[in-house]
């Protein structure tokens, strides 16, 4: 995969073509074009609303944007450089999604926390029921992240989740690099502090367990043992999905919190079918692109 946020993206050419071909009416380059980008857009908005259907509605919503505005687009900057700050634009001016005023900041999830009831699970029970404490752990995780503004919680998706380049990162969200630098060490800081002073895998002193809180959000269904939004087989890690730069990593190599969410699931297969056929079959979109 071709990380859009790397300096080291050798795909540039090859979306110019893309969008040249798309804007002379052929489908096959618009559907390509879409594929490529698609797992990008689609685990940003996860990431940013924590919601698989939100997210999906969201990567739908801002992939037509961009191919509502495609035959604006003119070179003057990448077409990924372009193309994202649409998306970016987009995401934060969405209506807030319910789950965000739930998680609206630290001190009410720390609430939510310490309310939640512990049930400590023997060691056998834990490994019977591994893959809901994992679950629990994305989740949680997930939840820290709704924490932070719409501002915040996009300078820390591109940076830390996708290694964004500082120079492509500013470019997209439109602001200076220095600026981009200080919101993600700004994010970086209270997603730390926050672990390190909550949860125990983080810092061991913690008394918070992600095996302690799982049998209270099974009972509740916070989590459906049969329908996990995190936890399943054909996710990827985001480690494993995204390239990372190993001189930037080597600044917070010893930062326990970025290890975890460097192995957050990241969803790279899709069902084209349906997501395309739902796009190029648009009637305003074939209509708009006179596609062939």
């Amino acid at each position: 995969m071709d990380n859009p946020f790397l300096k080291e993206y050798h795909s540039d050419k090859t979306d110019l073509q893309l969008v040249t071909a798309a804007n002379n009416g052929d489908k096959k380059a618009l559907e390509e074009l879409i594929l490529k980008h698609q797992p990008y857009i689609y685990n940003i908005a996860w990431k940013f609303v924590r919601n698989p259907s939100d997210a999906e509605d969201l990567t739908q919503e801002a992939t037509i944007k961009i191919l509502t505005n495609l035959s604006s687009f003119e070179s003057r900057s990448t077409f990924r450089t372009w193309a994202y700050r649409i998306v970016m634009n987009h995401f934060l001016v969405s209506k807030r999604k319910p789950i965000e005023d739930t998680f609206d900041d630290f001190d009410t999830m720390a609430k939510g926390l310490e309310m939640t009831p512990d049930n400590p699970l023997t060691p056998f029970e834990q490994k019977e029921k591994a893959a809901y404490i994992k679950e629990m752990n994305y989740s949680c995780m997930s939840g820290m992240l709704l924490c932070l503004t719409r501002e915040q919680r996009l300078v820390f998706i591109l940076g830390e989740m996708f290694n964004a380049d500082h120079t492509i990162g500013s470019e997209i969200l439109e602001i200076s690099k220095d600026n981009f630098r200080q919101r993600l060490s700004r994010a970086r800081r209270d997603i730390y502090n926050f672990m390190n002073e909550k949860c125990g895998l983080v810092n061991k002193s913690n008394p918070c367990r992600c095996h302690k809180k799982v049998t209270f959000a099974m009972d509740n269904k916070i989590i459906d043992s049969k329908n996990l939004l995190f936890n399943r087989a054909e996710y990827q890690k985001f480690k494993d999905a995204i390239k990372y730069d190993a001189n930037e990593m080597m600044e917070i190599i010893d930062e326990k919190y970025a290890e975890l969410y460097h192995n957050m699931p990241y969803k790279g297969d899709f069902d084209k079918r349906t997501f395309l056929e739902d796009i190029v079959n648009d009637e305003h979109i074939k209509n708009l692109m006179k596609l062939n």
